[in-house]
């Protein structure tokens, strides 16, 4: 997206905050992915999977949740000063001549910039990332700094005094764009705002929010409605978010026609007609410009049952999955899609935009809702474990904006206060709600997805799960049931299709047979009493990942886990922190120098896996070479700790 865009409380005391929350009106959802709270708005689309609310999960000690206290830190580390800032100069309220410089909060650099015309997009991120961490932790910390961001907003659209309109840059940005002329993203910016007011709404119950968010949506409908069909193809050209998401998530909780129709006005006919059709024609388009618009498409078909939105939607993530997707489950070659299998074509350190994944992410957390398949989880688990939990620098809490795919590439991050990316934007969010696609539930039974330590609080049904475990790094889960009183609850336990050497089930300590086949669901009837045990064990095995195109370039995993060869640090001008302030686009085509020598071949000579890796004894998932050409034993650990170094992820095989 470098020039397109792209204290704690008590779990009584919060029970208690919510109810107060959803008294005055808020509508606790999990978003994306329908649950069965009541909106303003009936789900036509028919749900086979409900979600469970951020705050009926708690994320347990793990890779995830280190991630997530870091970001949470971040977070609340960002002054809402700086943060409001560029918002206020729009509006004119930090133009006295009076006031001392030396007083003045210091605007944001990078992308939140004043001559940026991206500015303010961060502040629709951070709101949905504060409203996350909130629903996640319960720490109220949270909440109180997003109450302080909504309401100087609330200021700032008062005194622009524009018909409810509000952001950080004038409106003829907006006018620009629907005259055709060049700026950068205008709507993309206000799809954040919407939707991180949206979700201000949802998760902390502030009604303030909600109305903020209303005014925006009214002044864009006295902006939008005159315009003919031309105009609004002319205006959607330009990258506009999910924009459509936004307006469908406000219009389910007001029921106001105009919202829908305001949904309906950023349907883009050239993108998403070929996808009705089951046409892939991807090629060269920008990748976080398609995908949003998919995940708007997915909140349509839910709200209206429109078919071709469905259409739409499954065969846009069947296509990308299968055909345009890297091993760590990320996609795109400089932020665009490229041909359909041609993987081995762009390993290069433009690839992986990590919002890509956020917003395939959110597509797959729909379509599992609607077609509860161990297919939809299975890639989640691949590109959450790969991909955007090795965003995260563990050192600094900074995150990565390309996951490059360059042999002797590294990971490049952010700054805390100079960045601010759209990757900067989507990794607020990403890292603050790592419990949303653990569990899900039916009208009596309950989908364990991914293998997180957690607890769930199904208060519905009057139980509670908890789950231990340290996978990846073993390859055992323990489930243990708590209830007040027996409770019949099939429980479906995800099989996963790279889970082929079978599967150990035990209940109570007794052993299970199984009859299904990886890539399925598990399912364990029975009424369960507190205190009973659920204990699975998948034996993890070395696969081969072989690009589609060229059987000899492949990348390596271990069960669930790709893996990198660790490389050194010969030659790097350095990971962190990265940002030059004179070039804010510097990221976009960086030459990582890679030396001339960099090993990145395996002689095979025709062996299998196991002859080329071997673990290293006392040190989970970390392998050792023996076949590499020009080069002792290459250490291979999993992609997601591969920080602050050279590494490899797609081998030459001879």
């Amino acid at each position: 997206m470098a020039f397109s865009v792209c204290g704690f409380l008590t779990r009584t005391r919060l029970s208690a905050l919510l109810a107060l929350s959803l008294a005055a009106g808020a509508v606790q959802a999990q978003y994306p992915g329908q649950t069965k709270e009541k909106t303003a708005v009936a789900v036509r689309a028919p749900i086979q999977a409900y979600s469970f609310n951020l705050q009926d999960v708690r994320v347990l000690s793990s890779p995830f949740k280190d991630n997530m206290d870091r970001e949470g830190r971040w977070l609340l580390s960002l002054p809402a000063e700086r943060l409001l800032h560029s918002f206020r100069v729009n509006a004119g309220l930090l133009t006295d001549k009076k006031a001392s410089p030396t007083k003045m909060p210091k605007p944001l650099g990078g992308w939140e910039a004043l001559d940026m015309e991206l500015r303010g997009h961060s502040m629709g991120h951070i709101l949905s990332g504060l409203a996350f961490q909130f629903a996640s932790t319960g720490n109220e910390a949270f909440k109180l700094k997003s109450d302080s961001l909504i309401a100087g907003l609330a200021q700032v659209q008062k005194a622009l005094n524009e018909g409810g309109y509000l952001s950080a840059y004038p409106q003829n940005y907006i006018d620009r764009n629907i005259a055709g002329t060049s700026v950068w993203a205008p709507w993309y910016t206000l799809h954040k705002i919407f939707a991180g007011l949206t979700d201000a709404y949802w998760y902390t119950g502030n009604p303030q929010a909600l109305e903020v968010e209303k005014g925006m949506a009214s002044w864009a409908y006295q902006k939008l409605s005159p315009l003919t069909q031309e105009q609004l193809a002319k205006m959607l050209r330009n990258e506009f978010g999910g924009m459509n998401d936004a307006f469908y998530n406000l219009y389910s909780i007001t029921g106001d026609p105009q919202h829908r129709k305001l949904a309906e006005m950023f349907y883009h006919k050239a993108v998403l007609e070929p996808l009705e059709q089951g046409q892939d024609k991807l090629n060269t388009m920008h990748a976080n410009t398609v995908i949003p618009k998919l995940v708007g498409e997915a909140r349509a078909y839910e709200l209206t049952g429109d078919l071709k939105a469905q259409k739409a939607t499954t065969f846009f993530w069947d296509d990308v999955v299968k055909h345009h997707t890297y091993a760590h489950g990320g996609n795109s070659d400089k932020e665009h899609f490229f041909e359909p299998d041609k993987i081995s074509e762009h390993l290069t350190g433009n690839t992986g935009e990590t919002c890509n994944t956020y917003n395939m992410l959110k597509l797959t957390r729909h379509l599992f809702t609607w077609n509860p398949e161990a297919k939809y989880a299975d890639y989640y688990e691949q590109a959450l474990y790969n991909h955007i939990l090795g965003q995260q620098d563990p050192k600094t809490g900074m995150v990565s904006y390309f996951s490059p795919m360059l042999p002797g590439a590294y990971r490049l991050y952010s700054t805390p206060t100079e960045s601010f990316w759209c990757c900067v934007g989507s990794g607020f969010e990403s890292h603050s709600k790592y419990g949303e696609a653990i569990y899900y539930h039916g009208a009596k039974d309950l989908y364990v997805n991914l293998f997180i330590p957690s607890e769930l609080n199904w208060q519905e049904r009057g139980v509670k799960v908890v789950q231990n475990t340290k996978y990846p790094e073993e390859e055992t889960t323990r489930l243990t049931i708590q209830t007040k009183k027996p409770v019949d609850m099939p429980l479906h336990l995800r099989y996963p299709a790279w889970a082929t050497h079978g599967v150990t089930l035990k209940v109570n300590g007794k052993t299970v047979a199984v009859k299904q086949q990886p890539g399925s669901y598990i399912t364990v009837s029975r009424n369960w009493k507190n205190g009973d045990q659920v204990e699975l064990t998948y034996p993890m095995a070395l696969r081969v990942i072989a690009t589609p195109d060229n059987p000899r370039k492949a990348a390596f995993a271990y069960g669930p886990i790709i893996l990198a060869g660790e490389m050194g640090t010969e030659g790097m001008s350095g990971t962190a922190p990265y940002h030059d302030p004179a070039d804010p686009y510097q990221y976009y085509g960086y030459d990582y120098h890679v030396p001339a020598d960099l090993v990145h071949t395996l002689a095979t000579k025709g062996g299998t896996v196991t002859d080329w890796l071997k673990p290293v004894p006392g040190h989970p998932l970390t392998f050792t070479t023996t076949a590499a050409t020009g080069a002792g034993g290459i250490t291979m650990v999993p992609y997601y700790k591969a920080h602050r170094e050279r590494y490899v992820v797609y081998w030459d095989l001879q």
